[in-house]
Order: structure tokens, then C-alpha cells, then sequence
């Protein structure tokens, strides 16, 4: 029994121990747990607080980024913004200059218009002065006339028919003398007054329009730096050149004169394509068929939208309005094209110009006058793809688009081919010569300048009495020296006129006017001869001897213009 109870009271102490120990354990492993959890809790702050550092360091850079890119869209945005504010404000100084040009144009015709009314209102009083002079007269008349036929009556016995028939015809008789006498000295007056006035408008038209006096040619030749580059452009087997000429349709010779290849066209706007892709593809080096076609489309379309905008700036330049688009396009072509190494639109502007004014001076329509000059070799940018001359191909041309017929007279006739039906005509005539006549505007080459100096010399000599004829002022005169004793005074003014008809019918294509001078003069020679002596008598009869000589007589020079 005391041994169960050793036992029973053992077993309660150890049960008791085990109790306290599994306490103990129990709270070790709970403060165990706490302190991993605020171990964890800890870590967690930690990650936290550095996962929020990182986001914060990530969004100062994406916000710096974002700065950084706002700034280079604004700075974008502010490039575009200046140059299109560039591109506006230059076209607005280009429209301002037009219409300030618009402007002095309106002041000067208002200062026209002014003058002519001024003239209107003083011919319209002088009118009625003298229709009041007129009236007064006609009434003197007939109180003149009632008693003249009153005293008839009363002296002849006559009765007032025959009265009046007597009457009627005196008058009839002296006013026919009278007429013809005003008559006489109206074509008198008018033949004396045309030519000055004439003079007077053209001299008036070419001081107010001012021009350089040189013209940009285009010349169809491209420098090559080296026979390499010569052989590049060839290509193997001559590819590359056939692609050239196929894509262009120009014609290129390549020879043996160095560092130049040339390119051949009737048609200058094709040329200067050519012209201008070759030097490109020169510069570039690549040299082969797919890039040719490349560089041929794009300087294709570069040239086509410099012709259209050099139709629009020639007609802006002359103040012609309302010309068709097409039109316009076509006229930009001029720009390509030379007569004489000058430049065809320049020309046309130039013309247009000078009608313009001289159309003023006459009381005409200015903008039409300019309008007629400004067209009429338009027929020179096409004539290549139509038959006939310029002005056929221009006048088709104009008319097809509705061009007034003033403008299709001009076009047709300022050569003379037609007719004038129109008062524009001869002014575009005239404009065209002065442009094409003074100094500088045309160049020839020197084969056929010199051949036509060798023709004026050769027609002016081919007269009777001609001793010697020299071309002068760069064929624009002649003078002729003529033998004394074959040709007299007279004579001299025939020939003169004789030697210029002759060159207007044989020498084609002259600039101007070719002046004719011919010189005669008598000349006596005697020499003083040192040491030699006379009395009177003898140097009397010296004088005797002398008198055998020619008179001299002076100088006469007698000119007239071809």
C-alpha cells in the first residue's frame, strides 16, 4: 500500500513536472513565436519601406523622363510653330510688296486719269467756245446771206428761186476752196506730228522700263570630272546611257573632248531635266539603271513645279490677271527656252512691259496692251509638237483656252503673217522689236556675225562708184566711201537709199536698224618745199599751175537707215 502510494505520489510529481515543463516549453515557444513575428514584422517594415524607396526613385525618373520629353516636344512644338510663322510672314511681305507694286500702278493710272480728264474738261470748254464762236458766226451769216440775197433781188429783178440758186452756188464754190485748203493743211499737219509722236511714245516707253541687258541661257552641256566618271555614265556595255535616254528622251554624246558631256533635245524643258539629273547622278556616284530612273522622276517633278511657278511669277511680274492655269504652265516653259541666247519668258515680260506703257500714252487698255505682249511667243514653248510657226502654234493655242481676239491678233500678226485687226498689234510689234534690238538682249555666234559683216561690206561695195565699205558698231553702221569724180552730190543720197534697200532684202535676221553712211570728198595735195625761192611773178605763175587742180570742196556725208 505505501509502496502504491510512493508510486501513486511519484508519479503525481512527475506528471506535475512534466506539467510545468510542457508550461514552460509552451510559454518559451509562444515568446518564440512573438519574437519571430516581430522579427518578421520587422523585415516586412524594412521591404516595405524599401520597396516604397525604389517606387519613389522609379517615379522621380519617370517623371524626369516625362520632363525631359515634355521639353523636347515643346521645344518640337516651338520649331514648327517659328518656321511656319517664317513661312507666313514671308508670304505675307510678298503679298504686301504685290500690293504695294498694285498700289503705285493704281496712283500712276489715277495721275493718268487725272491728266486726261483735265485735257477732257479744257477741250470741252474750248469746244463750247467755239461752238458759241461757231453759232454766232452762222447767225451773222445768214443775216449776211438774207440781206445779200435781198439786195440781188432788188438789183437784179431776180425772183427768189434763181435768188437762191445764185447764192447757193457762190457758197458752194468758196467753201469747197476752203475745205480743201483745211484739208491740205491737215495732211500736212499730220504727217509732220506722226512721226515725232510716234517717236515720242516709243523713246517714252523704253526710258520708263528699265531691264538688264543680259538673259540667262540654258546650256546643254555637264562637266565630268574625270574619263572614269565618263565610262561610270556609259555603263557596262552602254546600259546605263541607254537607261539615261530612255528615261529622258534626250540623245547624249559623249566624245573625246574632255570633262564635258553633252545632252541634245529640241525640247529645253526636257534638256534641262536631262541636264540637271545627269549632274545629280555625277555627284551621287551611284550610276546604275534603277537609281537613273529614281533621279530622272524626281528632278522631273522638280522642274515641272518650277515651270508652273514661273508662269505664275511672269504673270504676276507683268500684271496680267486672269490667265488660264494651263496657260500659264505652258508660258513657264519660255523659261527654258532662248532665241538668240535670250531668254523668251524675260522677253515676254519685257514686251509686255513696254506695250503696257505705250498703250497708256495712246489712251488704250493698259492691262490688255500687257497682256497681248506677255503671250505672244507663247507659241515657242510647243511649236516643237505642232506644225508650223510660232505664232500658228500660239494661236491655236490661245484660242483653244479663249484668249480675247485682240490677244489672238497679236499672237498671229507681230510678224506680219496676218493682217492687224486690232491697235494692240502694231504696239506688241514694236515692243518686241525694241526688246529684241537693243544692246546686249540677243548674242549671235561669231561664224554668222562675222559672215554677216562680210555681207554688208559685200552689197555696199557692189555699186558703181563704191571704193571702200566698212562695217562698224558691230554691223549696226556702214560706211561707204564713194569716188568724187563717178559720184555727185546727188548721187550720194540715191545710193545711200539704193545700198539700204539691198541690205533689207538680202540680210536676213539684222538687230535693228543697220545706218548707211556714205562719204565723198574731194582732196588736192601739194607739198612746200624748203629752199625754194620765187619772185611775185614766178609764185604768181606758180599759182596758175596750181590752178589746175580740183577745187577742194568740203566733206559731204549723206546717211540713210536699213
Amino acid at each position: 500500500m505505501l509502496a502504491q502510494l510512493n508510486l501513486l505520489a511519484l508519479s503525481s510529481n512527475q506528471i506535475l513536472i512534466g506539467l510545468i515543463c510542457t508550461i514552460a516549453g509552451g510559454a518559451v515557444a509562444w515568446y518564440l513565436q512573438q519574437l519571430r513575428q516581430k522579427r518578421e514584422a520587422a523585415a516586412r517594415q524594412a521591404e516595405i519601406a524599401r520597396i516604397m524607396s525604389d517606387a519613389q526613385d522609379r517615379a522621380a525618373e519617370r517623371l524626369k523622363a516625362a520632363d525631359v520629353e515634355a521639353e523636347k516636344r515643346y521645344l518640337e512644338a516651338m520649331a514648327r510653330f517659328e518656321k511656319e510663322t517664317a513661312e507666313t510672314r514671308n508670304e505675307l511681305k510678298a503679298f504686301e510688296r504685290r500690293l504695294d507694286k498694285r498700289d503705285d500702278q493704281l496712283e500712276k493710272k489715277l495721275d493718268v486719269l487725272g491728266t486726261k480728264e483735265r485735257k477732257i474738261d479744257s477741250a470741252e470748254q474750248e469746244l463750247t467756245r467755239r461752238q458759241e464762236v461757231v453759232d454766232k458766226k452762222q447767225h451773222e451769216v445768214e443775216e449776211l446771206l438774207e440781206q445779200q440775197r435781198a439786195e440781188l433781188m432788188r438789183i437784179s429783178r431776180l425772183g427768189p428761186d434763181q435768188a437762191r440758186d445764185l447764192c447757193l452756188q457762190k457758197i458752194e464754190t468758196e467753201v469747197e476752196k476752203e475745205a480743201g485748203q483745211l484739208v491740205e493743211r491737215i495732211i500736212t499737219h499730220a504727217e509732220e506730228n506722226a512721226q515725232e509722236r510716234a517717236r515720242y511714245i516709243i523713246l517714252s516707253a523704253i526710258q520708263r522700263y528699265a531691264a538688264e541687258h543680259t538673259c540667262e541661257a540654258v546650256v546643254a552641256t555637264v562637266e565630268v570630272p574625270s574619263d572614269e566618271m565618263k565610262g561610270r555614265v556609259i555603263g557596262r556595255e552602254g546600259r546605263n546611257i541607254r537607261a539615261f535616254e530612255k528615261a529622258t528622251g534626250v540623245t547624249v554624246i559623249v566624245d573625246d573632248t574632255p570633262g564635258i558631256i553633252q545632252v541634245s533635245i529640241f525640247d529645253p524643258v526636257r534638256r534641262e531635266i536631262a541636264r540637271q539629273a545627269l549632274e545629280r547622278l555625277i555627284r551621287d556616284g551611284r550610276i546604275h539603271p534603277t537609281r537613273i530612273e529614281e533621279v530622272v522622276a524626281q528632278v522631273t517633278k522638280e522642274v515641272e513645279k518650277r515651270v508652273i511657278e514661273a508662269g505664275k511669277e511672269a504673270a504676276a511680274e507683268a500684271n496680267v490677271d486672269g490667265v488660264h492655269k494651263k496657260v500659264l504652265e505652258i508660258l513657264g516653259r519660255l523659261a527654258y527656252r532662248t532665241s538668240y541666247g535670250q531668254n523668251v519668258l524675260k522677253h515676254s515680260i519685257e514686251v509686255a512691259y513696254l506695250c503696257g506703257l505705250m498703250a497708256e500714252e495712246l489712251g488704250l487698255d493698259g492691262p490688255l496692251a500687257r497682256r497681248c505682249g506677255l503671250l505672244h511667243d507663247i507659241g515657242k514653248a510647243i511649236d516643237h509638237e505642232g506644225e508650223g510657226s510660232h505664232t500658228k502654234v500660239g494661236y491655236d493655242l490661245a484660242r483653244r483656252f479663249n484668249e480675247p481676239p485682240a490677244v489672238l491678233n497679236a499672237i498671229q500678226g507681230h510678224h506680219g503673217d496676218v493682217a492687224a485687226t486690232h491697235p494692240y498689234t502694231p504696239l506688241v510689234t514694236a515692243a518686241d522689236a525694241i526688246s529684241a534690238a537693243r544692246p546686249g538682249s540677243r548674242r549671235e555666234s561669231i561664224e554668222l556675225y562675222m559672215k554677216r559683216l562680210e555681207k554688208l561690206e559685200e552689197i555696199a561695195t557692189s555699186f558703181r562708184g563704191v571704193q571702200q565699205a566698212y562695217a562698224i558698231e558691230a554691223g549696226r553702221e556702214v560706211r561707204v566711201i564713194v569716188d568724187a569724180i563717178r559720184v555727185d552730190d546727188r548721187s550720194s543720197l540715191k545710193l545711200a537709199r539704193d545700198i539700204a534697200l539691198k541690205i533689207e532684202d538680202e540680210v536676213e535676221r539684222f538687230p535693228g536698224e543697220i545706218k548707211v553712211t556714205v562719204l565723198r570728198e574731194v582732196r588736192a595735195t601739194e607739198y612746200a618745199i624748203s629752199g625754194r625761192h620765187r619772185s611775185n611773178g614766178d609764185r604768181a605763175e606758180y599759182g596758175e599751175e596750181r590752178s589746175e587742180d580740183a577745187p577742194v570742196d568740203e566733206p559731204v556725208e549723206n546717211t540713210d537707215s536699213a
